[in-house]
């Protein structure tokens, strides 16, 4: 089990105690009701979701409510640092996993074919 620390309460609790809200640190248009749809699309769907290091967004729903940022590692969930809603983004740890783009990350097959689905004989189970 993951033990999350809420900067709010000073503690670490469980993972069951949190939701993870998205993405942190987007920035939002000033003049939102005036952007395209194609810019709101961007705005509100639209996530980088990168291999790495990460700053996400948690709340703290049976605990104090309240939301928070975290630096994870998406490749090993290791929690680097948690701190308050509005605070800057923390330097990257040292030894941390730098970020990967996704087109980056795709294992290739040694044929150059793509893979195969296993298959089990009728009567095997």
């Amino acid at each position: 089990m993951l033990l999350i620390r809420c900067p709010y309460c000073e503690e670490e609790r469980p993972e069951l105690e949190f939701r993870n809200a998205g993405e942190a640190h987007v920035a939002r248009s000033p003049a939102i009701a005036g952007i395209s749809d194609a810019d709101f699309e961007a705005f509100f769907f639209i996530r980088s979701n990168p291999k790495g290091v990460i700053h996400e967004r948690w709340r703290h729903i049976h605990g104090c409510g309240r939301f928070f940022n975290a630096q994870r590692d998406s490749v090993t969930d290791k929690f680097f640092k948690t701190y308050k809603a509005g605070e800057k983004k923390p330097p990257l740890p040292k030894a941390a996993t730098a970020p990967v783009a996704s087109a980056d990350v795709r294992p290739a097959e040694p044929s150059g074919e793509p893979p195969r689905r296993r298959t089990t004989p009728k009567g095997d189970a």
